[in-house]
């Protein structure tokens, strides 16, 4: 049976990234991503809600990270997820987090701060300036206030033996 571990996200940073060395010298940035959903009740009353992951990255992405993403800008994030146990040794409860680690990122904000007096920046490893970075071409762009439907309960009921077509 195959797997299948992969996370796609857009949202904003919550804090500024912090960067760590390994002492054998590993790299490791990590940062929370916020994304919120807006919807509306049978009733008809808008409600939002915000979903919180806590997002690390290594190496050369780790560097390109905490030197260009910060508090408040939209981010596109691919990864995989990553569930962390252990024991409180103060309580001694069992204890869990779900984080993503990220594999891919994409900054969504049109040009970086330092680019908005004139300068050229450059990213790391390349050899003409930044362009602004976009939404990948195969995501809707995000707006943040769009307007979702609520999920539909699906009933057994609604399922056939009978093929769609």
């Amino acid at each position: 049976m195959p797997n299948l571990n992969k996370v796609m996200l857009i949202g904003n940073l919550t804090r500024d990234p912090v960067m760590r060395v390994t002492p054998s010298g590993m790299q490791i940035c990590e940062f929370g991503l916020a994304m919120n959903r807006v919807y509306r009740t049978q009733q008809g009353e808008t409600r939002e809600e915000t979903c919180f992951m806590d997002v690390s990255c290594f190496g050369k992405q780790a560097e390109t990270c905490n030197r260009y993403l910060r508090k408040g800008d939209p981010a596109y994030v691919e990864g995989r997820l990553k569930l962390d146990r252990w024991e409180d040794k103060r309580t001694g409860e069992k204890r869990q987090s779900l984080s993503v680690v990220m594999e891919r990122m994409q900054l969504l904000r049109s040009a970086p701060p330092s680019a908005s007096n004139g300068a050229q920046v450059q990213a790391p490893g390349v050899d003409r300036p930044s362009a602004p970075m976009a939404v990948p071409r195969s995501m809707p762009p995000f707006s943040g206030g769009e307007q979702l439907a609520p999920p539909q309960e699906i009933v057994a009921d609604d399922f056939s033996d009978e093929p769609p077509f």
